[in-house]
């Protein structure tokens, strides 16, 4: 914690104003993308002057550096909260999938991905996304993904883990065009099928059943 992240006088008013500026941040770059979320735009959503804004966030930078802050700490609270442990007789990797497939389309993995998307032609950003993208990896990924399929800690599982993981996030930022309800919902059965069977757990032997 550094004056880059609160600013000199952190009363109570103005953590609450503070807060108000990144929610807003994380909405709209969910809603309208990171470049078209300027900071003017982003002040007006929070019902703020521009020099109210500039007083808690005097750049883009320090802005985008605690809205990532701020993002993962609500992506951490979801993962928590769908890391509960599945109903009796439900399978833990395909609870798991459902899961994370769910997260997937909350405001604050939404908003992740675009900052990830928009961080590919964006030097500023893509060097402060970087330690927040490892952090996910090697922890809420890594650990918590990990609980809630119930797998193990070898190669075999981390495997099965990121199958899981990066093709839901795939699909999540996929361009379906027609019957997509039918194909993604084709696409998650065998995404279960396979983490499944990587994870050597059942009977099952094919990734696709007539």
């Amino acid at each position: 914690m550094d004056a880059r992240t609160y600013p000199a006088k952190a009363t109570p008013k103005s953590l609450r104003t503070r807060a108000r500026i990144l929610e807003a941040a994380m909405r709209l770059f969910a809603e309208v993308g990171y470049h078209t979320a300027t900071n003017a735009l982003i002040a007006e959503a929070a019902k703020l002057t521009r020099g109210a804004m500039l007083y808690h966030f005097a750049t883009r930078e320090q802005l985008v550096e605690a809205a990532i802050a701020h993002i993962e700490l609500e992506r951490a609270k979801l993962f928590e909260r769908a890391g509960a442990a599945p109903a009796a007789g439900v399978d833990a990797a395909e609870h798991a999938i459902d899961a994370y497939w769910a997260l997937l389309r909350e405001v604050p993995f939404v908003a992740f991905a675009e900052l990830e998307a928009a961080a590919r032609t964006d030097p500023m950003l893509r060097e402060r996304l970087a330690a927040a993208q490892s952090a996910f990896d090697h922890a809420q990924v890594g650990s918590r993904f990990g609980a809630m399929i119930q797998a193990g800690a070898d190669a075999r599982s981390q495997t099965s883990r990121d199958l899981g993981r990066f093709l839901l996030e795939g699909l999540a930022k996929g361009a379906m065009t027609y019957d997509v309800d039918d194909r993604r919902e084709r696409l998650i059965e065998v995404v279960k099928r396979a983490v499944r069977m990587l994870n050597r757990k059942g009977d099952v032997h094919e990734l696709w059943t007539e």
